[in-house]
């Protein structure tokens, strides 16, 4: 059977709480309050670290054979709007990653260039004429084959620390035998932090 929520705590029930202790403490009602807000914050968080691979990850992931041609991995980047794709065996197996950094190299722009900021990194990709690029033919050509993976059974404390660590965007989620079984972003790790804050 399902719990009721909990009700929100009102200014009353600090006072009460407070008549019941009997005996003096030197904070306000509004002093009481706000460490009541932080305090379920910190708890909050607390509970969001301990929060598995399997409850946050992405588990409908699209990914591409080392055979899928450029056009066709560029294509499922672009409508799907997002950064990388897992390669995968016929087995569906993790073979590598491709991303879109992996293309503007390809494309000779200095994605990762430290000494580049954004705006040297947007204006060498509008000096290239398309002709002159040469482009790999298949994702094999480009893809990247050191992957740094989780299980699902790992928790959002190893996901935040691997992809520091490593600095990285995304981890692909494996199962024992090295097949896909979802991906976890930063930006999804964002929306799961602010939920817990919001």
């Amino acid at each position: 059977m399902k719990q009721p929520a909990q009700p929100e705590l009102q200014p009353e029930d600090f006072k009460n709480a407070l008549l019941e202790i009997n005996s003096f403490i030197d904070v306000t009602l509004e002093d009481l309050m706000e460490i009541n807000q932080l305090a379920n914050k910190f708890a909050g968080l607390r509970q969001t670290e301990q929060l598995y691979v399997r409850d946050i990850m992405a588990s409908d992931v699209t990914a591409v054979t080392a055979e899928t041609s450029l056009r066709d991995a560029a294509r499922i980047l672009l409508e799907l709007r997002i950064s990388g794709l897992p390669v995968v065996d016929e087995s569906n197996k993790l073979i590598g990653i491709v991303t879109e950094a992996d293309f503007l190299s390809t494309m000779g722009i200095p994605c990762h260039h430290p000494a580049h900021n954004l705006w040297q990194t947007l204006e060498s990709m509008f000096s290239h004429h398309p002709s002159s690029v040469n482009v790999a033919s298949t994702v094999a050509d480009i893809m990247s084959q050191q992957i740094i993976t989780l299980h699902s059974d790992n928790n959002l404390h190893d996901v935040i620390d691997t992809m520091k660590r490593n600095h990285i965007k995304r981890l692909v989620v494996t199962n024992e035998q090295q097949q896909v079984e979802g991906i976890i972003t930063r930006s999804s790790l964002v929306r799961v932090l602010l939920e817990q804050i919001l």
